[in-house]
């Protein structure tokens, strides 16, 4: 089965496409202006969505889990990436400018509490954020699970899925000299911020593909050439963020202060065969988290389009949306 025959399987289990009715770029300092729109109900229960990387950016399709009559819906483009500016800069951009950024966000539109809705590095920062502002977390919806911890960098970037992936794995390698193999996150960060615009691109777009090639069960393994700007974006705050441990203050921070959210009631959709972000971290989560429920989708990666995680999610939300005064939405 193809990739597209997947995705088009997956989209018929999502809302029909839909506008915003509120589109702004948001100073939020440092030089920074971010994107931020709102869709759905005006006055429905409020819910803010994280993408991926750092550095994926939103996308209309991410509107499209949410039942638009009841959800207020809000998205907005992380520092440096999509159509927030500047464009890939990692000046004064780490996790907890993020969460800040989460933070005026939520003032500036005038919400008390929200649902917290993220995937892959998403699910990372809405926990981090989660821990820390509980009052303002009404529920979280995560999805294949990242920790930020250094044994899941060196399952993706020292080998391991490499070992399912050989042929993608080698020539992602492959661009780097032999004596620099041992440490390839260091190695990329040497190119991605050499300052040189051609070399940054051709190890951007190979960056990409690595990721590219692993993320849905659907792939030929072949990751596709993303478009230069994406492409640079994308890889630059991913290794920016990736070299700097996450900027967190230890290794395994995120389930250190589970505690803090044990109130906070949510769900983990995690893909079985999730390559990129492997279920063990998904497991070690929902043991730790009182009020978190897991749910193993059989058959599906690591990608939000394939059709097992898009269905979930999309009956997670409905199902929250139905009860959100229960959650005090």
């Amino acid at each position: 089965m193809d990739k597209f025959s997947g995705q088009k399987r997956a989209s018929s289990h999502l809302f029909p496409p839909i506008d915003p009715f509120d589109q702004r770029m948001l100073d939020v300092g440092d030089g920074h202006h971010v994107y931020v729109e709102q869709c759905g109900n005006p006055r429905g229960a409020p819910v803010v969505v994280l993408h991926g990387g750092p550095g994926g950016g939103c996308s209309p399709a991410m509107r499209r889990y949410f039942d638009p009559s009841i959800w207020r819906i809000i998205l907005f483009d992380q520092r440096g990436c999509g159509r927030s500016r500047p464009h890939a800069s990692t000046r004064a951009n780490t996790t907890w400018h993020l969460v800040a950024d989460i933070e005026r966000i939520r003032h500036t539109l005038g919400v008390d509490r929200w649902a917290v809705f993220g995937g892959s590095w998403g699910a990372t920062l809405g926990l981090i954020y989660a821990e820390t502002h509980p009052d303002a977390v009404a529920y979280l919806a995560l999805r294949g699970v990242f920790l930020s911890m250094q044994r899941e960098l060196d399952w993706f970037y020292g080998g391991g899925a490499g070992q399912f992936w050989p042929d993608q794995w080698n020539r992602f390698l492959s661009l780097v000299p032999e004596e620099e193999q041992g440490d390839v996150i260091a190695a990329y960060n040497r190119r991605l911020f050499s300052g040189d615009l051609m070399v940054e691109t051709r190890f951007a777009r190979a960056w990409a593909s690595w990721e590219n090639a692993l993320a849905s069960m659907d792939s030929d393994g072949h990751g596709g050439e993303s478009p230069a700007d994406y492409a640079r974006a994308f890889a630059r705050l991913e290794n920016h963020y990736f070299v700097n441990k996450g900027f967190l203050e230890e290794d395994g921070q995120i389930l250190r202060d589970l505690h803090r959210i044990g109130h906070v009631p949510g769900t983990i959709v995690q893909g079985r065969y999730d390559m990129i972000c492997p279920p063990i971290s998904a497991h070690r989560l929902a043991k730790g988290w009182a009020a978190g429920r897991l749910h193993m989708v059989r058959g599906a990666g690591h990608a939000l389009s394939e059709a097992g995680i898009s269905l979930e999610l999309v009956r997670i939300m409905r199902g929250v949306g139905e009860k959100r005064t229960k959650y005090g939405l």
